[in-house]
């Protein structure tokens, strides 16, 4: 018999990549999605996998539908449902809360019913702006919880902390993956965070809008390598909270430079505060998924950025009227 699994925000940006890469492993799935920030168009070259693969359009905030159960048993949940891009936070402060708290409750009680296991997509957001660097699993944060990335922050910490409260009362196996910046094909061009903006930016020819001086630094992982982590995490023993990530680290000026060479346009830049809470520094101490799941990125960040670039191109020849989404004033 297949795997079976569920993966809630299977329709986003990572949620879609996993959902094919279980289907390419012999898996049976079925994506749960409510649309909010995922895309149809995400799912479409999953049609070849033909019955193996199932789409179910539910918000995991409110009670799962039965017909849910009754496609069980299942072996393996992931739930990846959440907004993620800072232009969310404004919006849709309380749904992000409740997806990480009532949604993922919902979801770790699914998964106690199938005898399952549970992956929280957690994330870098859990170290807030930190003083540590880089950041490893044992590190436990410097975060505001009342600033403008507090709904999105504390939802993903209290998160895990329901994860490990349901394995240490009910013994449902849990695993915990920190995601860190991740990018590649299927990211909204409107997402608001580094790469889709400034991509969309250099290729409309418009000024790339760099926060505060631009010295701040992230990692940056292509959807491929991180998808695969999580299959690893999954597969493993391991119940910790494990960072998952690229630990080559660009500054934001950096990636800006890059990107106008890459596009071939000599954009200027655009300057704009630093917003509340922005990370300074953000790079992962990968130690712990080499040790436990035997993981590192293959794709280098030219590659992937090469890939990428393709993507972007071809989601602004089908949409022209497409703009980078700002946080804050113009």
């Amino acid at each position: 018999m297949p795997k079976r699994a569920v993966v809630a925000g299977g329709a986003g940006f990572v949620g879609s990549h996993l959902c094919e890469l279980l289907l390419d492993q012999g898996y049976d799935v079925i994506a749960i999605d409510c649309f909010v920030t995922g895309r149809e168009e995400n799912l479409k070259g999953l049609a070849r996998f033909g019955s193996k693969f199932k789409l179910i359009r539910h918000d995991i905030t409110q009670p799962l539908p039965p017909s849910l159960d009754a496609e069980g048993p299942f072996d393996e949940v992931y739930n990846l449902a959440s907004p993620a891009s800072p232009v969310d936070f404004d919006t849709m402060p309380i749904f992000i809360m409740r997806t990480g708290s009532e949604g993922h409750r919902n979801m770790l009680e699914f998964g106690r019913r199938h005898g399952a296991r549970v992956l929280f997509a957690s994330s870098s957001e859990v170290y807030g702006d930190a003083e540590k660097h880089p950041q490893d699993e044992s590190y436990s944060g410097n975060v505001n919880p009342i600033g403008h990335r507090g709904c999105y922050d504390e939802a993903k910490r209290y998160g895990e902390a329901l994860s490990q409260s349901y394995w240490r009362e009910f013994k449902v196996p849990i695993r915990i993956a920190r995601i860190f910046n991740t990018y590649g094909p299927r990211m909204r061009p409107d997402d608001g965070r580094i790469i889709p903006n400034f991509f969309t930016q250099a290729l409309k020819k418009q000024p790339l809008t760099v926060y505060g001086d631009g010295t701040q630094t992230r990692s940056f992982c292509f959807v491929t390598d991180l998808a695969r982590g999580l299959y690893l995490l999954m597969r493993s023993q391991e119940t910790r909270p494990v960072n998952l990530g690229n630990p080559t680290e660009r500054s934001v000026l950096e990636m800006a430079e890059t990107i106008k060479r890459l596009t071939g346009n000599a954009v200027p830049l655009k300057r704009l505060p630093l917003p509340e809470n922005d990370p300074k520094l953000r790079r992962p101490d990968t130690t712990r998924a080499w040790e436990t799941l035997a993981w590192k990125p293959e794709i280098d960040l030219d590659t992937g950025l090469a890939l990428s670039l393709d993507y972007f191109k071809s989601e602004l020849a089908r949409d022209p009227s497409i703009e980078a989404s700002v946080i804050g004033k113009t």
